[in-house]
């Protein structure tokens, strides 16, 4: 394994800066914090990338790397990338490791604070990089949160194998320690009421995630033994597999997720079952090459028909699918293949199809578009002047990155606005 200093000497600094303003959602300054490691400034870097993000620790070992900051990464045109992630998840270790905390980093004990008081509902990646940029401004923050435990997607979706949780703490931790307020176990249709809300507070940012999982609209859909990938992995409440044959249905980081997660609780047999190419699935490269060394048999080019049983799942109908490239299509779109239907023997089936907003988001009183999703302007903000809305709630590309970045954009807008 590369130690930090070959890691970081790979570097070449380029004065374009494509990992950067290309590749990286949040636009952290790579070459620059780069650059203090190789000076040996940890709280140097630190402090760089806390300029953009409040989440290395977490984005440096989750974020989807080859497709994002080291997918455009100069060095990778004729060799390997330089190692971005591993060396902003080592920035944030030792500036935990050496007490070089957000509340330090920002000088809040230096800041006076603002009459204005700002309620976040969610306390996934956006409502947590919303409260932080809030606070470092001297904003008065309260996120309210339907779980126990704060992270949304961090701490109920992601596995332990792929994200530590103690991890997900310190990040949470470091936020907190800003002054951010929390009330637990707070749902909105239950006992948080946002009209109470917009009576209390200067601005509201609604960051709930889109955490229902969707379906496919096929027969037998709700037999027993039919699962939504999204609910397994927030609940982790999942049967016994041990023994039983499971099918995942997806392609992405949440169908990895899955597929990983029955493999290692004893499952017999795991199959991915995925309508594209392996080239096509969004989830990423190495999610696939680990769940493939894990043992999950991997599907591709085929389709669910239906599923069938008596009561629960029995079998599974699949039809094989070739890839066309249709008129108006930038990408080639998968067609069932005729008469190529077969039948396999499965004991469950998981959906990992992505998500959609929950049924108490889609009785708020504010306008939704076709999919669900808040209807937000340029600024995040809804069609009630006082909300608004950013992440997955609000249709904004499915990582943490995205979701970081939308919090920490619209916390900009609201501080903006508030100031007025």
């Amino acid at each position: 394994m590369k130690d930090i200093n070959e890691k970081v000497d790979r570097c070449l600094n380029c004065i374009i800066k494509p990992c950067s303003l290309k590749g990286c959602p949040l636009e952290n300054n790579i070459p620059q914090f780069i650059k203090s490691i190789k000076e040996n400034d940890i709280k140097k870097a630190y402090e760089i990338v806390s300029q953009t993000s409040v989440l290395p620790g977490i984005c440096g070992r989750i974020c989807p790397h080859q497709k994002q900051c080291q997918g455009s990464c100069v060095r990778g045109i004729k060799g390997e990338a330089v190692e971005i992630g591993s060396i902003e998840a080592y920035i944030f270790d030792r500036a935990m490791e050496k007490g070089f905390s957000l509340r330090k980093i920002y000088n809040m004990d230096e800041k006076g604070k603002k009459d204005k008081k700002v309620a976040i509902i969610g306390g996934g990646p956006a409502g947590l990089t919303c409260a932080a940029f809030l606070a470092k401004e001297g904003i008065d923050v309260t996120i309210f949160e339907k779980q126990k435990k704060l992270g949304g997607i961090l701490t109920y979706g992601i596995p332990d194998f792929r994200l530590p949780k103690d991890i997900v703490e310190k990040s949470i931790q470091n936020i907190l320690d800003l002054g951010i307020k929390v009330e637990y176990e707070k749902k909105l249709g239950c006992n948080l009421n946002l009209e109470e809300l917009k009576q209390q507070y200067d601005a509201i940012f609604i960051s709930v995630g889109a955490n229902k999982s969707s379906k496919m609209g096929v027969e037998g859909e709700n037999l027993i033994g039919v699962y939504g990938g999204n609910e397994l992995l927030e609940n982790n409440n999942h049967p016994n597999y041990l023994g039983k044959k499971v099918a995942v249905i997806g392609g992405g980081n949440v169908a990895m997720d899955c597929a990983r997660t029955v493999n290692k609780k004893g499952a017999k047999e795991t199959l991915l079952i995925y309508r594209r190419a392996e080239e096509q699935m969004p989830a990423e490269k190495k999610e696939i090459l680990d769940a493939k060394k894990e043992g999950v048999k991997f599907l591709f080019q085929n389709n669910v028909v239906k599923i069938m049983g008596n009561e629960k799942v029995e079998k599974v109908e699949l039809i094989k699918t070739k890839l066309v490239k249709k008129e108006g299509e930038q990408r080639e779109v998968p067609v069932n293949i005729e008469n190529s239907n077969y039948q396999i023997d499965v004991d469950y089936i998981i959906m990992a199809l992505g998500g959609t907003v929950t049924d108490e988001v889609q009785a708020l009183m504010l306008r939704h578009n076709k999919w669900g999703n808040i209807e937000v302007d340029e600024n995040g903000k809804t069609t009630d002047e006082k909300i608004y809305a950013g992440g997955d709630v609000a249709g904004t590309k499915g990582t943490v990155a995205w979701a970081a970045r939308s919090g920490r954009e619209i916390a900009k807008n609201i501080v903006e606005t508030l100031s007025c």
